[in-house]
């Protein structure tokens, strides 16, 4: 658990990122794993997301001094299996042998030394914010910039290098803004070029763990959005990505989709979700949880 800074004082108030509305529904007992802080569904698309947040900065530093910093590592086999995976979709789907990868959030670099590899033969850069996960990265001999996506996009690199694909793996829910997230990938991308987003906030399917290890007690805003599939589509369409390829996410622990980067001159069609629909599932998830899972584990 992080402490983080729980007053939040410099957090500003966001509208729904999808459709934009401000009305909205409390996830129930939400605030019972975030330390107080509530998540809300939007009432007008069903869009999950941490309405009160601190600055980009802020979150990228909570990221790379406090979470990384306490230990946390994806060296771990479980991370290796869905990183894998991730690589053998989008292999499948759009080829890596020869393509420009970049990801965004890279963090100790274990995509890109599995895409880089003899396997897949993509070239790779890194985007990442933690100084320490630079170093990480480097050691690895894997190109990259130290810093956000916002400070990239300013240092003038991505016009002189557009990318073939931009992955953004379990990092499109852990930041402050995601369709500024987007938005940078969509700046970073080559005409008709691919975004890929794999993420684990699954909404709206069958129950893989208890909802306390689905929630932490981190600071909810460095957790700032849950995707089902049709919002997940829909954040991409509205950021001028037509989805091209998503996964069996039903019965996976991954929901992953492939999306090309449009000349955004027509807008692209999403459906959301129904916010009592929404609701229902995490209330029915919480009664599951407490039932089957009194203590936590």
């Amino acid at each position: 658990m992080t402490t983080g800074d729980l007053t939040r004082d410099d957090a500003v108030e966001f509208p729904c990122d999808l459709c934009g509305d401000t009305r909205s529904l409390e996830v129930p007992h939400s605030r019972e794993f975030h330390l107080g802080e509530p998540i809300d569904i939007c009432w007008r698309c069903g869009f999950v997301y941490v309405k009160r947040r601190r600055s980009a900065q802020r979150i990228a530093d909570v990221w790379s001094s406090e979470i990384f910093g306490s230990g946390y590592t994806a060296a771990i086999p479980a991370v290796t299996a869905r990183l894998t995976y991730v690589a053998e979709l989008v292999q499948s789907w759009i080829g890596l042998g020869g393509k420009l990868v970049a990801e965004i959030g890279a963090g100790e670099g274990h995509f890109l030394r599995l895409a880089g590899g003899a396997a897949y033969g993509a070239r790779v850069f890194g985007i990442e914010p933690s100084i320490a996960n630079g170093a990480l990265l480097a050691k690895a001999g894997i190109e990259h910039f130290t810093g956000t996506i916002e400070d990239y996009l300013t240092s003038g690199q991505a016009s002189r290098r557009p990318m073939d694909i931009v992955s953004m793996l379990w990092t499109l829910e852990n930041c402050q803004d995601c369709k500024a997230m987007l938005e940078g990938a969509y700046e970073a991308l080559r005409p008709g070029g691919h975004v890929v987003v794999a993420t684990g906030s699954r909404v709206l399917v069958p129950f893989k763990k208890p909802l306390h290890a689905y929630f932490s007690q981190n600071p909810a805003d460095t957790h700032a959005f849950r995707f089902s599939a049709n919002t997940l589509k829909g954040i991409l369409a509205v950021s001028g990505f037509d989805v091209v390829h998503t996964n069996r996410y039903i019965d996976h622990d991954v929901l992953c989709m492939v999306a090309r980067k449009t000349d955004r001159q027509s807008p692209l069609g999403w459906t959301g979700d129904r916010a009592t629909d929404v609701h229902t599932f995490f209330e029915r998830w919480y009664v599951d949880t407490k039932m089957y899972f009194p203590d936590p584990i």
